[in-house]
């Protein structure tokens, strides 16, 4: 096996086990309100601060890459990211696990940001496209860690017992990762990753992420509480949704350099905001377990390509370096993100979890007009 492909599997197994990590957090969320005895408003408001998190990590990562190099980074807050877990879980109050997630959403966008550099890297010696691969197996582990999760709950084991485990596991990942993991080539970018007033191509890529990863946000927080409140399902089933969600989210994004390649990546979003919009209807018309784990299999199916195409077109503006371009699509997109979880909750609290789910709806709406108008602004890509 020639360094190339060693590395691209050590890669992958960090994406994975970045996946893990933020699949076990999500797959037990419904415990954590139940532990603090939380209406879906102070859910909401409590789900705030990991995408908080997420953006104050986002320039943090861009100087540190930029000063220290992906792998340096790669290495240190991947250790750090893991041991962060478990704190979520031993968390005795609300105070006390407000700057734990804090802290795990920074680490985690330091990992997303230093991890794509790495992939991008990766990307243009290999010749080929990969980078979508590489969200397929973080979609993956989602999948996975959502199963495990399932079972843990189905065990009754505590969550802070479940996050000692995954930490455990995502230890021999490092661990088996850490001597492929290589310093990528030096790009010529002033201040690293530097926000800076986008161009029309990429505003608008920037505002489908934006979307994408709103309903992307949502479905990790809340598609168990929805499970649980709305579908009433069994205890050993509120988990399904999130399983159907994240599994058709990985196996499309496996698909995805596929698809886009036939089709094209304006057909392929275009596509992608109507089956979320399908989807998050099916399972708000008909509340039941097979409906709704249906509906949100075609959210993963419609959710996968976005972020993979999104920052594939924009590593292609012809203004911006590729990493810049993305850091500047990620910040938008981050919005999304930050913004999706605690609005769900508090719409839910003003109305239901049903009128909030319409809502998200509406993002596949969004996604589809967005990719369909003014087709010039894509014609590079096409």
């Amino acid at each position: 096996m020639n360094p190339l492909s060693k590395r691209r599997i050590a890669l992958g197994s960090m994406f994975f086990f970045i996946g893990l990590c933020f699949a076990s957090w999500a797959a037990r969320i419904p415990d954590i309100q139940a532990k603090f005895q939380l209406s879906e408003g102070q859910l909401g408001t409590l789900l705030l601060f990991l995408p908080l998190g997420s953006m104050i990590g986002l320039p943090i990562a861009g100087w540190s890459v930029h000063q220290f190099g992906s792998r340096r980074v790669i290495m240190i807050g991947s250790f750090a990211y893991a041991l962060t877990l478990p704190l979520i879980g031993l968390a005795p109050t609300t105070w006390l696990i407000i700057p734990v997630l804090i802290c795990y959403g920074m680490l985690g966008n330091i990992m997303n940001i230093s991890l794509n550099t790495q992939a991008l890297d990766l990307e243009d010696q290999m010749g080929k496209s990969i980078l979508a691969s590489f969200h397929g197996l973080w979609s993956m582990a989602g999948f996975t860690g959502a199963g495990i999760g399932a079972g843990m709950i189905f065990l009754d084991v505590s969550p802070a017992i479940h996050y000692f485990i995954v930490t455990g596991l995502s230890f021999v990942i490092i661990f088996f990762a850490q001597g492929y993991i290589v310093k990528e080539r030096k790009v010529s970018e002033e201040g690293g990753l530097v926000l800076r007033k986008p161009d029309d191509l990429l505003l608008r890529i920037g505002l489908i992420a934006f979307l994408g990863m709103m309903c992307e946000g949502c479905m990790f927080d809340w598609s168990g509480v929805y499970f649980k409140k709305v579908i009433q399902a069994d205890p050993s089933l509120i988990a399904l949704g999130y399983v159907a969600f994240m599994g058709s989210m990985a196996s499309g994004r496996f698909l995805t350099d596929k698809v886009t390649h036939r089709f094209g990546k304006i057909r392929v979003i275009q596509v992608s905001g109507l089956l979320i919009s399908f989807g998050l209807i099916t399972a708000v018309l008909w509340p039941t377990v097979l409906a709704a784990t249906l509906g949100f299999l075609m959210v993963g199916f419609g959710v996968a390509s976005i972020i993979p195409v999104s920052y594939s077109i924009a590593g292609r503006s012809k203004l911006y370096s590729p990493s810049v371009a993305l850091a500047l699509v990620s910040t938008i997109s981050f919005f999304g993100f930050l913004i999706g979880p605690p609005l769900i909750g508090f719409i839910a609290d003003l109305f239901d979890l049903k009128t909030s789910f319409i809502l998200v709806a509406l993002n596949g709406v969004g996604i589809f007009i967005l990719a369909s108008i003014r087709k010039q602004v894509f014609s590079i890509t096409t």
